[in-house]
């Protein structure tokens, strides 16, 4: 076993990537880029949090007005099939709301606090040998996985006790 701390790892928010990435990867798919695709592309891709569907129009329509609500859907679920995002439920912290995220090239974890809403990803080696665990035992090819995990982060657990996480 290796210490935790060799084998965790917090991830930094979401690091925007160069807009136009996915335009590429779409047009070399023969997919259409309207304006307003190209709009919402330029959204996801600059993101530096998880947003939802309506955020996403919101920010879209700084760069088209003419934005509608059905074409943000129609886009989150073309991208979705492409394999580009995942639509993620973060622990229902917002009702019953979904938010998207560019697919990273490896999986992660989402830590939610139950008590502020933040979203902290982790990458861990343990998570990597546990999903080719499950694949060896289950016979399963694993291409996909989520775990969240709802608790309370360090600042909320201080502002509730009133005292600094070594207890002073």
């Amino acid at each position: 076993w290796l210490p935790l701390a060799l084998v965790v790892s917090l991830m930094p928010p979401p690091k925007t990537e160069i807009p136009g990435k996915f335009q590429i990867i779409l047009a070399e798919r023969g997919i259409r880029l309207t304006s307003q695709r190209r709009a919402i592309l330029h959204v996801i891709e600059t993101a530096k949090k998880h947003l939802d569907a309506a955020q996403i129009l919101r920010r879209a329509r700084k760069i088209d007005p003419s934005m509608d609500r059905s074409t943000v859907y129609r886009t989150l679920s073309l991208l979705k099939r492409q394999g580009l995002i995942d639509e993620l439920d973060l622990m229902h912290l917002d009702g019953e709301g979904h938010f998207y995220e560019r697919k990273l090239s490896r999986d992660h974890i989402h830590l939610a606090c139950l008590r502020c809403g933040r979203i902290r990803e982790y990458v861990s080696e343990l998570f990597e040998s546990l999903k080719g665990l499950m694949a060896e035992e289950c016979g399963y090819e694993i291409v996909v996985a989520r775990l969240e995990v709802g608790g309370y982060c360090s600042q909320c657990r201080k502002e509730k006790t009133g005292t600094s996480e070594t207890g002073e």
